[in-house]
């Protein structure tokens, strides 16, 4: 799989930045879940680890990514 996305072009400073991304995206979905919402803290908490948990994958893929690269 990591050859397949290194050979459609996707590099480990693209995983890298998604993985940034989505910590900053969790933070305003969580900001605005809280201000928009007519719910409680829970969903918005919801939002934001639910997105935010997509980092780790990213930085993984980056990684994985990252050592495809330096073995060409």
């Amino acid at each position: 799989m990591i050859e397949k996305l290194s050979h459609a072009g996707v590099t480990s400073d693209m995983a890298y930045a998604a993985g940034f991304l989505s910590i900053g995206l969790s933070v305003v979905a969580w900001s605005a879940s809280k201000a928009k919402e007519n719910a409680d803290t829970d969903r918005a908490d919801r939002w934001g680890m639910f997105i935010g948990e997509w980092a780790p994958t990213f930085f993984a893929l980056g990684v994985a990514l990252r050592l495809e690269e330096s073995s060409k």
